[in-house]
């Protein structure tokens, strides 16, 4: 009906789903929108329906969108434990610890447990780059994507 080619109409789509869902994602206004698809060469009527498609359908599109992303287990409590072997049978005077952490996860509603064991030189350069990354997380770039991705 349309007289182009498979390809072609298949591309069109693909754009307009691609251009839909990511303007949804970052809730762009309706003046970023337009900026954004004016550069496309869109006659203005164009533009006009497809600013008209995004404010009727983007509260939809997101709700679409949350519910197809993956739900990840969360954090419920963690039980340690410090291990320390002083001497075996042939070491007598050896220093070994560990610690044995048993981690609860709240996962689709039932809730599951990992063990994990690491020496204490290990844990601390774990918590070590947790601070960092938190700390990453307090720059105005990072601020700026979280925001963004909301």
């Amino acid at each position: 009906k349309l007289n182009i080619g498979v390809d072609t109409l298949q591309h069109g789509i693909e754009g307009l789903t691609y251009l839909l869902t990511e303007s949804s994602k970052l809730m762009i206004s309706e003046i970023d929108f337009q900026e954004s698809i004016h550069v496309l060469g869109f006659s203005d009527e164009l533009n006009k329906l497809l600013l008209q498609l995004y404010l009727d359908n983007r509260k939809e599109i997101r709700s679409i969108l949350s519910e197809l992303a993956p739900k990840l287990p969360s954090y419920h409590s963690l039980e340690w434990r410090l291990d320390v072997q002083l001497a075996s049978r042939s070491l007598r005077q050896q220093i070994k610890p560990a610690v044995t952490m048993k981690l609860h996860l709240n996962e689709y509603e039932d809730q599951t447990a990992q063990v994990l064991q690491t020496d204490p030189a290990t844990l601390l350069h774990l918590i070590q780059q947790l601070e960092q990354a938190l700390g990453e997380m307090k720059t105005n770039h990072c601020r700026r994507i979280v925001r963004n991705m909301k």
